[in-house]
């Protein structure tokens, strides 16, 4: 299996230029937002499991929020991949037909994120998914892609701010 992730993510870097300078749409980063939020959620409730009580929305593996967030993740998969394929190159689309091929990329990418959460900043996260429950994933996804956005038209502003480097490409107005 670390040899599947190790393939991928070789892949991934090793982009031709072309399709490094591409960008992706916000239905598409909402579509690999929502892939990746089930696994972000529960890596958030590991790391914060010691800052929150058992019945946190995220410490809960078995809930009905954590099942609505993979069954739109299901949903989401197809597109995520398009967008995924068009980010890196198209030989990679034929590894991401595998069935271990997504959990693999979920695996590597929710650490990745969820490695930065101050755990004094546990109650304010668990505050925030607690408020966002109710709405559906797919509205969660754009909540996210849209600040992201934001954040990134700040940094472009010259704020000094730590944001992913998605390469979403320009909204027209």
């Amino acid at each position: 299996m670390k040899t599947a992730l190790l393939a991928v993510t070789a892949l991934l870097a090793a982009a031709p230029a072309e399709a490094q300078s591409r960008c992706i749409t916000t239905p598409e980063a909402e579509a690999m937002t929502l892939v990746a939020l089930p696994d972000i959620i529960q890596q958030t409730g590991i790391v914060c499991a010691t800052r929150l009580p058992a019945t946190s929305l995220i410490r809960r593996t078995d809930s009905d929020f954590l099942a609505r967030y993979q069954s739109a993740a299901d949903r989401a998969w197809p597109n995520a991949r398009v967008a995924i394929v068009k980010l890196s190159d198209p030989m990679i689309d034929s590894l991401l037909q595998s069935e271990f091929a997504r959990p693999l990329l979920t695996a590597a990418l929710a650490p990745l994120l969820v490695g930065r959460i101050n755990p004094a900043d546990c109650g304010t996260i668990d505050r925030f998914v607690t408020q966002l429950a109710p709405l559906p994933p797919q509205n969660t996804a754009g909540v996210i892609v849209t600040t992201l956005r934001y954040f990134k038209a700040e940094k472009a502003k010259g704020k000094a701010i730590n944001v992913p480097d998605l390469p979403l490409c320009s909204e027209a107005r």
